[in-house]
Formats: structure tokens, sequence, C-alpha cells
């Protein structure tokens, strides 16, 4: 098996038709299949497959057998679940390349001194319920769970009654301190979010940082009408004051070095032809190279969007949804992946992402490290993403490299 031929097995699970690309939610139609893939990946490799309370998947190769909070287990993985209309690289190319390096281990006789896992993290991306890395905060306890619950997806579906749905017990959900104290580290392999490595011709990286980033939802409330009988002079019209609003974040973000800000979802309320709206959702998501430089845009940004709103004569309310402080990468972790890929690639670069991972949640309680692997376009969240399968294998070998080092006898 190759890792192309693992993504070949999950290439029809989610395709986008509308979209394009891939949509891939948590506990959707597709949930469940994708699920079934990774417990057979895992069980085909003499594995052994479970979940734990918050719903992520586990794979282990010789499961943790000594006292709880012994910190000797090694894990790797990704995620499963995409953005609406994402690409097939962004969360499964790591989770494949997980199970092609433990199969390339096992291939080479090679005997694990240290628990081995490949893990599946639940709901990354946020896209059903508006929490990104929702699996691996609940994990870690950073969130409440009773709060967590009343999140609604777009249906308004809240996420305890999807969960019940998909016979999981809500009582569970929460920290699994003792999960987490038998992990010694985590290794995440993804796609590269960029350019980087096309730049710089090299197949493979390690990741030096994560860069903070906050997503807040923006209500914008005008009056409702018609649009053929409501003069323009009459009008207090939310989406007018949107399009302002965007352009402000825009403007702000462009004279901040470093910064991004993108509004790329919205709810119109009631989202009619020929009907002034009386009301836009809109979410910001903005991301700067430090915690300090995120709240200062974001006091900016607002307060430009504020001043916008109120000249087309609507009423402006924010609510934060989730904030994602920086992360910079355990240096001595970080350091033995590379030396671990070095003999086989060369030196790898250490490059910093704009784009949160599960690793980054982790690294709160454990050390994480990330390989990126190389993309071409440099397009990701998108159906144009992608990865040569001579780079894919070259990932996976990568990961076996230092999943050998770190599990390897001391």
């Amino acid at each position: 098996m190759t890792v192309a031929g693992r993504l070949a097995q999950i290439a029809e699970i989610g395709r986008d038709c509308v979209r394009g690309g891939y949509s891939r939610h948590l506990f959707d139609s597709t949930d469940a299949p994708l699920r079934a893939w990774f417990r057979r990946s895992g069980e085909e490799l003499g594995l052994i497959v479970e979940e734990d309370a918050d719903a992520n998947l586990w794979a282990w190769w010789h499961p943790p057998a000594g006292p709880a909070g012994t910190r000797s287990a090694i894990a790797c993985g990704s995620h499963l679940d995409s953005v609406p209309g994402g690409g097939a690289y962004d969360g499964p190319l790591g989770v494949a390349s997980g199970f092609e390096a433990v199969a390339q281990l096992q291939a080479a006789g090679f005997a694990p001194h240290r628990p081995l896992a490949v893990c599946a993290f639940a709901e990354e991306e946020g896209s059903r319920f508006g929490l990104p890395c929702l699996g691996t905060r609940l994990l870690i306890g950073s969130v409440d769970p009773a709060s967590v619950l009343q999140r609604r997806d777009a249906a308004g579906t809240t996420l305890a009654d999807a969960w019940r749905d998909s016979g999981r017990d809500v009582a569970r959900i929460g920290p699994d301190p003792e999960r987490l104290g038998d992990l010694e580290a985590f290794v995440e392999l993804h796609v590269e979010q960029g350019r980087d490595l096309a730049d710089r011709g090299v197949p493979v990286s390690v990741a030096s940082a994560i860069i903070p980033h906050g997503r807040w939802r923006l209500t914008i409330s005008g009056e409702g009408n018609h649009a053929g009988t409501t003069t323009m002079d009459r009008r207090a019209d939310p989406i007018v004051a949107l399009a302002r609003a965007t352009l402000a974040a825009r403007d702000v973000a462009r004279d901040a070095a470093g910064a991004r800000a993108t509004i790329g979802r919205l709810r119109v309320v009631p989202n009619g032809t020929n009907v002034i709206a009386s009301r836009v959702d809109a979410w910001l998501d903005l991301r700067a190279q430090t915690d300090e430089d995120v709240h200062r845009q974001y006091g900016r940004t607002i307060e430009r969007i504020r001043a916008e709103v109120q000249a087309e004569r609507c009423a402006l309310d924010v609510h934060q949804e989730s904030f994602s402080t920086r992360v910079d990468f355990d240096a001595s972790l970080t350091a033995r992946v590379a030396a671990a890929v070095e003999p086989e690639f060369g030196k790898v670069p250490a490059i910093p992402t704009g784009a949160g991972h599960d690793a980054g949640i982790l690294a709160e309680v454990i050390p994480t490290a990330m390989i990126f692997v190389r993309n071409p376009t440099g397009v990701s969240h998108a159906p144009a993403e992608e990865a040569s399968e001579e780079d894919c294998e070259a990932g996976a070998r990568a990961l076996a490299a230092a999943l050998r080092s770190l599990a390897g006898a001391p």
C-alpha cells in the first residue's frame, strides 16, 4: 500500500458536487464511513482501534500497559473532517501517512519500545459547530463541555443532539487526563498550506510555530423592506454595511505587517432576491504574528467596522467564538524529528504556519511537533490543494523515521 492508495480508499466519501472538493463534517453522512475506514486501516495493520469519549480515534501499536501517567506513548495523526469544499489532503494526508509509516516500520521489522498510536481527531476545522480543534480542546479540558454542547450548526441542531443522535454519550465528554498522561509526544504530518517548500524546492520540512488567530461572529441588524419600493436614501441595509465592513477589515490588515483578515462565511436573513435583508451574520477570522498583534488588530478592525455599520444606520453585535494563542513547537522534539529526517532529506527548514492544527492545541499539555509536505499550488481549504504522490511517499518516510527515533530503544 502507498499513501496515495490509502487516500484513494476514501476519495469518494464527501465529494461536494456544488463547491468542488470535499465537505466532511462531524456526525454528518460522511463521518461514519470515514471512521469505518480508519478502523479497517488500523486493524489491517494489527493495531487496536478505539474511540475516546470525545469522539477522537486512536489506533494503537501496543497500547499503554503500565501505570497511568507514565508519559511513554508516542502518537501521530491529524483529522478527517474538512472545510466546506476543502481539498483532499488537509487532514487525511496526516492520518493516511501515519498508517503508512507504521506499515513501513512493520515491514522493516521494527519493534517499538514505546506504545505508538495513529490518531484522527474530531472536528478539527470547526466547520459544523464553529469551534476548531473541538476534539483536542475537549480532550485537554480547555473548553467547558456544557457550553460546547449548546453550540448549534447552520440548521439549528445543537452539538448535544448531534452527539446523542450519533449514538454517543454526552455525559462522558470532557478532559481525559489519564490518556494525556500516557503520551510523551505527538507528531502531526500535514500538507503545507502555502508555497514555502515549493519555492525552496524541498519536499518536507518541520514546523517552527503556529501564529495566533481568533474567530468572531458579527451580527449586523438593519431594516428588512421591499427592494422595489424603498428608495436608496431610506434604507438601513446590513448587506451594504457588511460590504463596507469587509473592506475595512481588509484595510486594517493591510496596514499591519504579517496580519490577515477574512470574512468568508455569511448567513443572510431572509435571503430573498427582492428583499432588503434585515440581518446578516458574518464570521471574521483574524491572524497575526503574536497574540498581542491579533488583539490590537481586532480592536482597530471592530472600531472601523462599527463606524461603517453605523453609517448605514445599522447595529452591530460581536461575539467571540474562539481564540487560539501562538504556539512555538517544542524545540527539543522538533530537533529530534529534524535529525531523524535529515539522513534521507538533508537539512530540512523549520517554517511557521498561519493555519491552526490539533498539534497546536495539544502543545499546551505535551511536547508536539509537525512535518509539512510540499504543496505545489500553495492552495489549501479549496479543491486546488495538491501534493504529488512522490512527495506524499516522502512525507510518510519522514514520519516513519521520526517515529523510529521517538519510539525506538532508548
